[in-house]
């Protein structure tokens, strides 16, 4: 997971919430994350930030601003460093967090992903107010099930379920939305076009599925 990128992106665009109330005009969504939220190989429009944006935005009539705090490489300490650097106000309403990919590949304790973990999800959930129903996490997809991966793929998946058992257990121990894509990153290796043209990141066509599943869970109307 070489990086690739370094910093942060922000983005604006038009995005609805189901946590928006009916009285706001506008919103703010962020987005934390490594390569998969900032979309590795994938175009801007194809990132799933961007591709829920535009969904919700189908749905609802808001207005948003999206920003993505998001560089390919990067584990939670990394991101967490970026996210104090930024000084980011607590005035978000909707954020989201898919991070720990790296640190299993860099094999880094799960110990340590756990502190660092928890502790982001509670700035997430600062940066949202305090309003729990305003955060969910995404689960971590499974790069086994990438021709990058491929040769690797059984212990490759092991260690991925054991960092999101973990990070899952932390989301429901906060009462914040668990939403898993994993079982859709391990379609990979039986259709090629969900992978990206670098043999390891998901394609934009996988991100519309983490998107379809993802919407269906803020239970957007």
């Amino acid at each position: 997971m070489e990086a690739f990128k370094v910093g942060l992106l922000l983005a604006g665009l038009a995005l609805s919430s189901p946590t928006l109330s009916q009285s706001k005009s506008s919103m703010k969504y962020l987005a934390l994350g490594d390569s998969y939220t900032i979309g590795e190989s994938v175009a801007e429009s194809e990132r799933w930030p961007n591709q829920l944006a535009a969904l919700l935005a189908s749905k609802q009539k808001v207005e948003i601003k999206t920003s993505i705090i998001a560089t390919t490489g990067w584990r939670t300490d990394n991101l967490a460093n970026a996210v104090t650097i930024a000084k980011l106000k607590n005035e978000y309403d909707l954020v989201s967090l898919l991070i720990g990919v790296n640190n299993q590949y860099q094999g880094k304790s799960i110990e340590q992903y756990e502190i660092e973990f928890e502790q982001l999800l509670k700035t997430a959930i600062a940066l949202a107010g305090g309003a729990k129903e305003k955060v969910f996490v995404v689960s971590i997809p499974d790069y086994g099930f990438t021709p990058f991966g491929e040769k690797n793929k059984d212990k490759i998946s092991a260690g991925i379920d054991q960092f999101n058992n973990a990070n899952k257990k932390i989301s429901d121990s906060l009462a914040v939305k668990y939403i898993s894509i994993t079982d859709i990153s391990r379609q990979g290796l039986i259709d090629p076009s969900l992978v990206a043209a670098d043999g390891l990141h998901p394609s934009g066509k996988m991100y519309a599925l983490w998107v379809t599943r993802i919407a269906a869970m803020l239970n957007t109307k």
